[in-house]
C-alpha cells in the first residue's frame, strides 16, 4: 500500500467513524444514561468488533452475498428489527442514578455483535476492503483492519463524552426522556439507506 493510499485509507476510516451513525448514536444515549466509565465495554465491543469484522469481510465472507442473494435480505430484515428494538430500548432508557433506573448499558460482546447488523458498519466494511485492499492480500486487510481499529476507539470515544457532557442538561426527567426519544428517532432515521 502507497503512501498516498494510506493516508485516504486514514482520512475514510476517520469520516466514516465520527460520522453520526447507529453505534454513535447509542453511544451518546449510553453516555448521557449510563456515563462513561459503565459504557467502556461497549465502546471496546465496537472497535474490536468492527475491527474484526473488517478481517473477515475482507477474507472473502461477502461472496457469501454473491452466492446466495437471499442472505443479504435476511440481514437487512434482521438488521431492521434489531435496530428497532434497540431504539425501543433508548425511548426508554431511564438513568441509573434515578429512582426505579431501568436497563443496563450494551454489553462488550452485544456491541460486537451488533456490528454485523449494522448497516453504517457493512458499508464501511465493504467500501474499506474493496477501495483500500483491492487485491484482498492478507496483508492490506490486515493493515485496513488495524486502521480502523486505531481509529475507531478514539472516535466512539467522543460520542460517548459528548453524551456524557450531555447528562448534565439532562437533569430533569422530561428532558431526559426527549433526548432519549430523540436519540430512538434518530436510530430509526438511520435505517432510512437500508430501506
Amino acid at each position: 500500500m502507497t503512501y498516498d493510499i494510506l493516508i485516504a485509507l486514514i482520512v475514510f476510516a476517520f469520516v466514516t467513524s465520527i460520522t453520526p451513525g447507529p453505534n454513535n448514536l447509542m453511544l451518546m444515549a449510553s453516555g448521557a444514561n449510563f456515563g462513561f466509565r459503565r459504557t467502556i465495554p461497549h465502546m471496546l465491543g465496537i472497535g474490536l468488533g468492527f475491527t474484526f469484522m473488517v478481517l473477515l469481510v475482507g477474507s472473502g465472507l461477502v461472496q457469501i452475498f454473491d452466492r446466495f442473494p437471499i442472505s443479504y435480505s435476511v440481514l437487512k430484515v434482521v438488521s431492521v428489527i434489531y435496530l428497532l428494538y434497540l431504539a425501543w430500548k433508548i425511548a426508554h432508557a431511564a438513568p441509573v442514578k434515578g429512582q426505579g433506573a431501568t436497563g443496563t448499558p450494551m454489553t462488550f460482546f452485544q456491541a460486537a455483535a451488533f456490528q454485523w447488523v449494522n448497516p453504517k458498519a457493512w458499508a464501511m466494511a465493504l467500501t474499506a476492503t474493496s477501495a483500500y485492499a483491492p487485491g484482498q492480500s492478507l496483508n492490506a486487510i490486515i493493515l485496513v483492519a488495524l486502521v480502523f481499529g486505531a481509529i475507531n476507539l478514539p472516535s466512539v470515544s467522543t460520542w460517548t463524552l459528548l453524551g456524557q457532557q450531555m447528562a448534565r442538561v439532562l437533569t430533569n426527567p422530561r428532558r431526559l426522556l426527549a433526548f432519549n426519544w430523540t436519540m430512538a428517532a434518530l436510530l430509526v432515521a438511520s435505517l432510512y439507506p437500508v430501506l
